[in-house]
């Protein structure tokens, strides 16, 4: 399945400049499907490039609402996007099956991954400070 496939379905967070960069991301990966070496090249670095700008405005939201897991979430940046320029590397040196199985089998799921836990978790505290004090605490109570 394609990343961007069902993406409103699966992917939507609700904060819309994450959203568009996250849906941007997954239409980067998906263009590098079954392209030639020379295209596949020219994509990877776009994504490169897209990914890295990603994860700065990300990085610069988590500050501005004070997020709390900061730390965590740039590192999780930082080893993804450590593991793309090592794919870039490998390119260089005509080692494109090794960058097509990263971009088939490692980037989806951990965008998937991503995208659910810490991504997810910096939407809600985006949405909660732009609420503000207005909004109390929900308690929900579950039925047996």
């Amino acid at each position: 399945m394609s990343l961007s496939q069902d993406f409103d379905r699966r992917f939507l967070l609700g904060v819309p400049a994450m959203d568009d960069t996250h849906r941007e991301f997954a239409e980067l990966v998906d263009r590098l499907e079954g392209t030639d070496t020379v295209a596949f090249t020219e994509r990877f670095q776009a994504l490169v490039r897209h990914t890295a700008d990603h994860f700065q405005n990300e990085e610069r939201l988590m500050c501005e609402c004070g997020f709390p897991a900061i730390a965590e979430h740039k590192g999780e940046h930082e080893r993804i996007l450590g593991q793309m320029m090592h794919m870039l590397t490998a390119l260089k040196r005509g080692r494109t099956a090794l960058a097509r199985a990263f971009v088939t089998e490692q980037l989806p799921p951990w965008f998937e991954q991503h995208a659910a836990t810490m991504d997810s978790a910096l939407a809600a505290r985006i949405k909660v400070q732009a609420l503000g004090p207005a909004v109390a605490p929900v308690s929900l109570k579950l039925e047996v």
